[in-house]
């Protein structure tokens, strides 16, 4: 695949991706109790406003300050960083590839972002299940991060299968 195609799957997936994230951070910040949670489709869904300092479903909340910084903020930056490098470079690989690494980039970007934004904390609102089996709370960028993952995964077992 071309260069300018590349840029434009990259560029297309992260600006949907981030927007509709950042826009339903905005509106679980601006419309979301954070005293409570709200129940919907007979409590499969739980939406309520809440601020992760950690990683995914809180891991490393509890870390001082410091290290926090270092691991979520600067560590997942180069990280991104790194990745977006590898997206644009990397001409030999699929567009299944592409896409999930472009939505597991969005996703990690905009949280990034809201963690530079938020003084460390992520904005995080959303949880499903079904009586005492539930997830953590999470968000879109979660939601893309973990799509893009299985995307990934499913186009390399398939390019696997065909060599």
């Amino acid at each position: 695949m071309n260069f300018g195609k590349r840029v434009f799957i990259i560029i297309l997936i992260g600006i949907s991706c981030v927007g509709c994230d950042q826009s339903t951070k905005l509106l679980a910040t601006e419309y979301l109790s954070q005293n409570g949670m709200h129940s919907y489709f007979y409590d499969m869904v739980r939406i309520g406003y809440t601020e992760n300092l950690g990683g995914f479903l809180g891991l490393g909340n509890t870390l001082p300050i410091e290290y926090r910084f270092w691991l979520f903020s600067v560590a997942v930056g180069a990280t991104l960083v790194g990745l977006l490098f590898y997206l644009i470079i990397n001409f030999t690989q699929g567009l299944g590839s592409l896409i999930g690494l472009s939505l597991v980039f969005a996703g990690g970007f905009s949280n990034f972002y809201d963690r530079v934004a938020n003084n460390g904390a992520v904005v995080d609102f959303i949880n499903i299940g079904v009586g005492p089996l539930r997830t953590g709370i999470f968000n879109v960028a979660d939601v893309a991060i973990l799509v893009g993952v299985a995307i990934v995964l499913l186009a390399q077992s398939k390019q696997r299968a065909t060599t």
